[in-house]
Parts: C-alpha cells; structure tokens; sequence
C-alpha cells in the first residue's frame, strides 16, 4: 500500500487518514503554509507549523481548529509518524515528512533553496518519495543572488526619491512582502496596505521580528506618501487608488518578471525577478539533495522538469494537482 495517493480532494495519507494541503474540505488537512491555493475553510481539523497558524485565523476565522507543531517534533497520527522540515517558502512554510514500516515520503509544498533572511532556510530531507512543485521548472529560471536583487530594488527607490516620487511595489500579502520591509528597512518611511499590515501583526505577535512599517488608511494622504515606499498586493496594483497617488513610479516583484515582463503587468513602469519560489537549478539541487527513488511533479512546468528528471536517472512522473502558481493568485507568492 502506498504512503500517498492523489485523490480529487488533494494528497492523502492512505494509513494515517489525513491530507495534504486539500483543495476541497476534509476531516483532517495538514497544511504546508498559508497561501490560499495550499489552505481552505471547511476542513474540520488543521494541522500546520505554529507561525502558520495566524494566517489560517486571519484568512479562514477564528474558531478553526488548529494543532500545530514547531520544526522537527515528531507526532504519530494512526501509525504514521509526521514532521515539519523547513521549505524557506516563506515563513512558517514546511515540508511533511511521513514515515510508516520504514517508507519516508515528503510532501515539500512550495519552497526556495536561497535563504531570504526572514524565513527559516530550507533543510533537505532525505527520503524514498518526494513530491516537488515545479513552478518555475524550466531551464530559463535561474534567479539572480538575492543581494543583486535588492540592490536594483534600493536603487530604484532611490532614483524615485530623487526625483520625488512614490516608489509603489507590488507584492504578496504574505512572504514577498515580508521580504521587501525587512530588505528596504532605512530606505525611507514603508507603508502598506491593510492585508499586509495583517499578516504583519499575526507575525510580530507570534514573536517574529519585523521592521516598522505604516498601515495605510483611508485617513492617508497622498502627499505623506511622496517619496516613501508603497507595498501592495498585485489584486490592487492597477487600482484607481494607485492612479491618483502624487507622481507614482509602480514596479512588480515576482519571478515571471525574468522573462514575461512584456506580458504581464505592461503598466508597470519597472519589475524585479525576486521569487520565493526554487529556480531550475534550485530544485534540481533540492531534489538531488533528498536522494529520492522516485519524484512525483506537481504545479508548474510538470512535463519538462519530470522528463529531465528521468532523463538523469531519477524516476520521475507528473501529478496533476490544483494548487495555482506566482501569478494566478492574489496571496501566493
């Protein structure tokens, strides 16, 4: 009997009798993180790494009921002994490792190989199964150091700052966001926008460190934000609000920016390929890392990253899934 299966609900734990990160309601989901295409209302029982949890409350209420576990320690649920590793998705993300008669699955989720700087960095973990997302699974993704990165962003701003204006960034509520303020803390006063403020707070009560930032309010006037830094979620980006702020200069942060920058969102006066999401060379490098027999490939380019993978000598096939990718949904990253 297998460990997993992929059933129209989600992954399943066929002897332990629980999901993971199901897309329809079940009595008892396990959740890799907090992005809406990975979490949903309606299960009866959650389980999720203990700074995920105020995300679950934010997004689906309060009265959830909701075990955590921090990084490592082991419960076993119907025989099954289960563990969260690091995936440095973004913070709180895990991987779930499964072990029964000697098999070990994990099921990674969404993960990047770099350390962010705020999110506990991604741990290997060696096992017989491993399920990988493939988001950015083509050859043509390989991201630029992270520092390179943000030196172009502080760059950016500072030439808007010149100039007086408003340098507006478009980011996910939560992991990119997070990113931007604690990269561009001492770049000038941030604001951002109510979710983001949230999940800020959920994290800061939790006992994460963040930098000060300013929640936006209708109370906000447009000249207090001239020069300062503006992060929103991309559902807002072309929003009639951005429009009217004094002498706007927009720019997004994602992935796709590496090369679908003339695509996607062709309003933007600049974008920054920053993703929390593993590379081509990242997830090869994470999936050798585990020493898997056998690799299952979920959202993303599943085709191209399965093929490879056999091609190198690492059994390999595609499972198709309903978790989205970094630009399809409003809070994933």
């Amino acid at each position: 009997m297998a460990l997993i299966r992929f059933t129209n609900k989600g992954i399943y734990c066929t002897q332990g009798d629980f999901y993971i990160d199901p897309w329809k309601p079940v009595n008892y989901a396990v959740t890799t993180h907090g992005h809406a295409d990975h979490v949903k209302w309606g299960n009866k029982a959650y389980l999720c790494h203990e700074l995920t949890k105020s995300i679950l409350n934010q997004r689906l209420g309060a009265d959830l009921n909701i075990q955590t576990l921090p990084y490592y320690k082991k419960i076993a649920i119907n025989g099954v002994n289960l563990s969260l590793f690091p995936a440095g998705h973004v913070i709180g993300s895990a991987q779930i490792r499964l072990e029964y008669k000697g098999e070990i699955c994990v099921i990674s989720g969404d993960y990047k190989i770099e350390h962010d700087g705020i999110s506990t960095p991604f741990e290997p973990v060696k096992c017989h199964t491993f399920v990988s997302e493939s988001t950015f699974g083509l050859p043509i993704y390989k991201w630029q150091p992270q520092r390179e990165v943000f030196g172009q962003i502080k760059d950016w701003v500072s030439t808007n700052q010149g100039k007086n204006k408003t340098s507006v960034l478009a980011a996910y509520s939560l992991g990119k966001a997070q990113r931007l303020i604690k990269g561009l803390d001492g770049y000038g006063d941030i604001y951002v926008h109510n979710s983001i403020a949230n999940v800020n707070e959920g994290f800061v009560h939790a006992g994460v460190n963040l930098p000060e930032t300013i929640r936006i309010t209708p109370e906000t006037k447009k000249e207090e934000l001239r020069k300062g830094i503006v992060i929103v979620p991309p559902a807002i980006f072309d929003s009639r609000w951005i429009k009217t702020l004094t002498n706007p200069a927009t720019a997004v942060c994602s992935g796709w920016m590496q090369v679908r920058a003339a695509r996607r969102w062709q309003s933007a006066d600049a974008g920054f390929a920053l993703s929390d999401h593993a590379d081509w060379p990242g997830l090869l490098l994470a999936i050798k890392a585990t020493e898997a027999e056998k690799v299952l490939v979920t959202h993303g380019f599943t085709a191209t990253l399965s093929k490879y993978l056999n091609e190198i000598g690492i059994e390999s096939e595609e499972v198709k899934t309903q978790y989205g990718d970094e630009g399809e949904e409003e809070e994933k990253s």
